[in-house]
């Protein structure tokens, strides 16, 4: 029988979406809220120290601090069409300016995030939910 179970991570993260028609097109930040589901096995093994979890939410926790929070936390991220001149001001002055080939709007920065932890997650363990919470009312969701 599978078990799902969640864990939710605060960060704190800015962007601009470069060439947008709004008021997102400005650089701004945003207290983002992901949450993340797993799905596995609950272990049965009876004196491990480990039994009767799918996984330990301080594994989890290592897997996602290492692919996203620690990543993006207080970082910037803009489109690769951004004017070169501003990128290198950015990042002359800044040490987490990221570049991405794709506008860095909430839906995007889930995949990004869920492409990440894909590639990260103990075996037997599948990633079946990721929410990112943009604003108290904004969110993308993400399921397989």
């Amino acid at each position: 029988m599978k078990i799902r179970v969640s864990k939710v991570f605060d960060f704190e993260m800015a962007h601009a979406l470069w060439g947008y028609d709004g008021k997102c097109s400005n650089v701004h930040g945003h207290s983002y809220r992901l949450t993340v589901t797993v799905e596995g096995e609950v272990r049965q093994e009876t004196g491990h120290p480990k039994d009767g979890m799918v996984v330990d939410f301080s594994d989890l926790k290592a897997v996602v601090k290492s692919q996203v929070v620690d990543v993006y936390d207080h970082a910037l991220v803009i489109n690769e069409q951004t004017p070169q001149e501003l990128v290198q001001m950015l990042q002359k002055h800044y040490a987490k300016v990221y570049l991405t080939p794709w506008q860095p709007t909430c839906e995007n920065l889930l995949l990004e995030y869920v492409r990440r932890l894909q590639k990260h997650l103990p075996t037997g363990l599948k990633l079946c939910y990721a929410k990112l919470q943009e604003t108290a009312t904004s969110y993308a969701e993400w399921l397989p």
